[in-house]
This record gives structure tokens, C-alpha cells and sequence, in this order.
């Protein structure tokens, strides 16, 4: 007579766990690989350099304009004077954006553009820092873009520290 079915397999025989234990393995590694792309960036490279005491701030203009999709971008145009004895070529601003209450509600790491005049006329142009340089003694005119500030800011002027500096 035939058997619908087996018989279960006796207690003495072994169970095979590598299989159980391979897939554990992927699990933890999956998880640890998902945890690991997902950790807030650590601003490492976004730290004051003792130079930026000889760089001043001044004539701060905030700007608005609407862009091609309808939203608003705002410019941040500022001059920076260099008093020390290194040329500028390089460098980011942190800004801290506060609401009514100064708590800050946005922080932004944006780099810097140089606003040149334009050759043919019209508006200035924005060049990287690197192509022209801040030199020692000199004051130039500098702008951040924002594509988006969060609808909590007061509408005052952010704080602002130079990071990333990189002279020459």
C-alpha cells in the first residue's frame, strides 16, 4: 500500500542551520548597509578656519526674484574685505536662518560666487571664487543663492560664517 504521505523524520537526525544562517547574515548586513546611507552627514568639512577673523563682512542686499518654475530664489549679495596676507580663492558661507522667536528654523552651507561686471554690459556675472581671487587688501562683492528658505524665517538677515576656506 502506498504512503499519502512521509512519515516525520526521526529525532536523531540533524537539522541542517546553514541555511537559517547565511540568510541572518544577509539580514544584519542589509540592515547595517541601509543604517549606514542614512546617517545624517557630519559636517567635517564645514568647520571656522582661524582666517576667517581677517575677512569682513559688510553691505549685506537680500534679493528676491522668480524663477522659471514660478518659485522664488533669493540672493544674499555681500562685500568681503580681506585683511590678512592670503589670497581667497575658495570658500562656503554657513548661514543659520531664525524664526520670530531666534530660534534657528534652517542652516545652509552654500559656496561663494564673485559677482564681476559683465564685459558686453547688462547684469554682473558670477564667477567662481577661484577665478578671481580676494586678494590681500582687497574688497569684492559676493553672492549665495537659496533656491528655498522655510516660510518660518523672520525675513532678517541670516547669520553668516565663512567655511571652507581655501588660500593661496
Amino acid at each position: 500500500m502506498e504512503q499519502a504521505y512521509e512519515p516525520a523524520p526521526s529525532p536523531d537526525q540533524k537539522r541542517n542551520w546553514i541555511p537559517l544562517l547565511v540568510g541572518l547574515v544577509a539580514v544584519v548586513v542589509a540592515v547595517g548597509a541601509i543604517l549606514l546611507f542614512l546617517r545624517p552627514k557630519s559636517p567635517v568639512g564645514s568647520q571656522p578656519n582661524p582666517y576667517a577673523e581677517k575677512l569682513k563682512l559688510s553691505d549685506i542686499k537680500l534679493s528676491a526674484a522668480e524663477n522659471y518654475m514660478g518659485g522664488t530664489v533669493t540672493y544674499l549679495d555681500f562685500a568681503i574685505t580681506n585683511t590678512g596676507d592670503q589670497a581667497l580663492v575658495g570658500a562656503a558661507v554657513n548661514a543659520q536662518f531664525k524664526d520670530t522667536m531666534g530660534q534657528v528654523v534652517q542652516k545652509e552651507t552654500i559656496p561663494l560666487h564673485v559677482l564681476v561686471e559683465n564685459q558686453l554690459a547688462g547684469y554682473p556675472d558670477l564667477v567662481d571664487l577661484s577665478r578671481a581671487p580676494i586678494g590681500p587688501g582687497q574688497t569684492k562683492t559676493v553672492r549665495i543663492t537659496l533656491e528655498h528658505i522655510t516660510d518660518a524665517w523672520n525675513q532678517s538677515y541670516p547669520q553668516m560664517d565663512l567655511v571652507n576656506l581655501k588660500l593661496k
